[in-house]
């Protein structure tokens, strides 16, 4: 089959998918070993019955909400590509916001600690901007640890560490800045069975009081382990910018403010730590 009738054929395919088309174009090119624009280039190419048979393979499980970067492994994240399992979440555009503030907050020799590093994306992501900053990731699953460290590696980017630990359990000393994706998402959310949230680990998504509890935690214990004058981000529900406001307020930080997503949206809440 060619290229263009395989692409018809998989959007008609994905019908629930809000990016049918792309979808389809993502795997099939990961099928080939190609970048996409080869896909526009060169349309009439016929698909080996095994280049057929995969892909075919990948739109059927993408029928089924499987997400595509799950399928394909891998997902682009600050212009840099990172490996992804199920161990972790996917890498997603509104997380970049947490990255671009925390670069505003950071000086370049500072010292940045991640919490919930998942696939390393936001730590990778500023070490790599700041190249002489000194950066630790950690997460409470191994799994993810090792998936971050293999991140590194093949991103080659060296001045950052992974770790084991839950939240602050296993960490000494103080930082300049924290960052941190924790879970949020209420036990009871109805998009919890909804598209890419169905195949991620709940661990990673789901936080008691109303999803509030681990961001809770961060604050708290986040006084102390920042410099004066150190900054704590967090990124939160959509819903959720006024209640974390107050949760940074009532633990003596200041210069507290909520930053918005790309859709405009409540997604980033900081503060910053008195310089005693």
């Amino acid at each position: 089959m060619r290229i263009d009738k395989a692409l018809s054929k998989a959007t008609v395919a994905l019908p629930y998918s809000d990016s049918a088309l792309l979808d389809a174009k993502v795997l099939l090119a990961f099928v080939l070993n190609k970048e996409a624009i080869y896909l526009l280039t060169w349309p009439e190419h016929e698909l080996t019955p095994d280049q057929q048979a995969s892909f075919d393979t990948l739109i059927a499980q993408r029928s089924k909400g499987m997400p595509v970067a799950y399928l394909t492994g891998e997902r682009e994240f600050w212009s840099l590509l990172f490996k992804v399992n199920r161990s972790t979440l996917i890498p997603r555009a509104d997380t970049e916001i947490l990255v671009e503030q925390a670069l505003q907050y950071s000086k370049s020799t500072a010292n940045i600690l991640d919490l919930g590093t998942g696939t390393g994306a936001v730590i990778l992501s500023i070490a790599d901007e700041l190249s002489d900053a000194r950066c630790i990731g950690i997460d409470v699953n191994v799994d993810a640890v090792s998936l971050a460290l293999e991140n590194a590696s093949n991103l080659n980017i060296s001045n950052v560490c992974f770790y084991q630990s839950n939240w602050f359990d296993n960490i000494t000393g103080k930082f300049d800045t924290i960052v941190s994706n924790p879970p949020y998402i209420d036990k009871k959310d109805p998009h919890l069975d909804c598209r890419d949230m169905r195949f991620e680990p709940l661990s990673a998504l789901v936080a008691n009081d109303k999803g509030l509890s681990d961001i809770k935690i961060i604050i708290e214990k986040g006084k102390n382990h920042l410099k004066g004058a150190g900054c704590l981000l967090i990124e939160h529900g959509f819903e959720q910018g006024y209640a974390v406001q107050q949760l940074f307020k009532q633990n003596g930080y200041h210069a507290v403010k909520t930053i918005q997503d790309y859709g405009k949206n409540d997604r980033v809440t900081l503060g910053v730590l008195k310089n005693d």
